[in-house]
């Protein structure tokens, strides 16, 4: 069942992220052949109602335009790689083997261009077998999906749970605690590292853009 807050959230996402946009002074070259934002988290909405995966991929999203941002990318068409890196999640939850793959036909159809569905499938590189990260969207998503459950686990410890309350130095030591949210994939944050980002600094950019959509989050 959907969560009663998702339509208020889908809308105050889609125009903050706008407005983030013009603020930045943003100018991405647009790709000639996309759905846009409004779109893409609607079309998540579709294929996957639960709440948690549903902050999850705007949490990836998020972290997704702010590495585009860093690295003079795409802000939107990163951004709706991010949202919709976990569409397919319902129906692969119990067989890891095929997620990313079962994405890519959800998504054949869509107005979305080769490399942000090669990146959904490279992202699940990991259990798929079938997509290895190439480009720097697929390094970015890979670290981008694994440091977003970090930050967010960080915060939780919070006596307030607030991202805004967060210390850098907070992520860094709770990255070398292998014990704390083992599920986060530390080999999967230092693909970073392949684009030219330090770990530090993709710490750095996850927070900031997570603060971004906190209230989304709940955070």
């Amino acid at each position: 069942m959907p969560h009663s807050g998702l339509t208020g959230t889908v809308k105050g996402v889609a125009l903050k992220r706008l407005w983030l946009s013009a603020y930045a002074g943003s100018n991405p070259v647009p790709c000639t052949t996309m759905i846009n934002l409004d779109a893409a988290i609607k079309l998540l909405k579709e294929h996957s109602t639960r709440e948690s995966i549903f902050k999850h991929s705007l949490a990836v999203g998020a972290i997704m335009r702010g590495l585009a941002r860093h690295l003079g990318e795409d802000e939107n068409k990163w951004e709706i790689c991010g949202i919709l890196h976990d569409i397919d999640f319902p129906q692969t939850e119990n067989d890891y083997t095929k997620h990313g793959l079962i994405a890519a036909e959800i998504l054949k159809d869509v107005d979305l261009p080769e490399d942000i569905i090669y990146a959904i499938k490279a992202h699940a590189h990991v259990m798929n077998k079938q997509a290895p990260l190439k480009s720097k969207m697929d390094f970015s998503i890979d670290a981008a999906d694994a440091v977003s459950g970090l930050v967010t686990a960080t915060a939780l410890i919070y006596p307030d749970k607030k991202l805004a309350s967060v210390k850098l130095k907070s992520i860094s030591k709770r990255f070398k605690e292998v014990s704390f949210v083992r599920n986060c994939d530390r080999n999967r944050m230092l693909s970073c590292e392949k684009v030219g980002i330090s770990k530090e600094k993709l710490f750095e950019i996850a927070l900031e853009s997570l603060k971004t959509i906190s209230g989304e989050l709940g955070l």
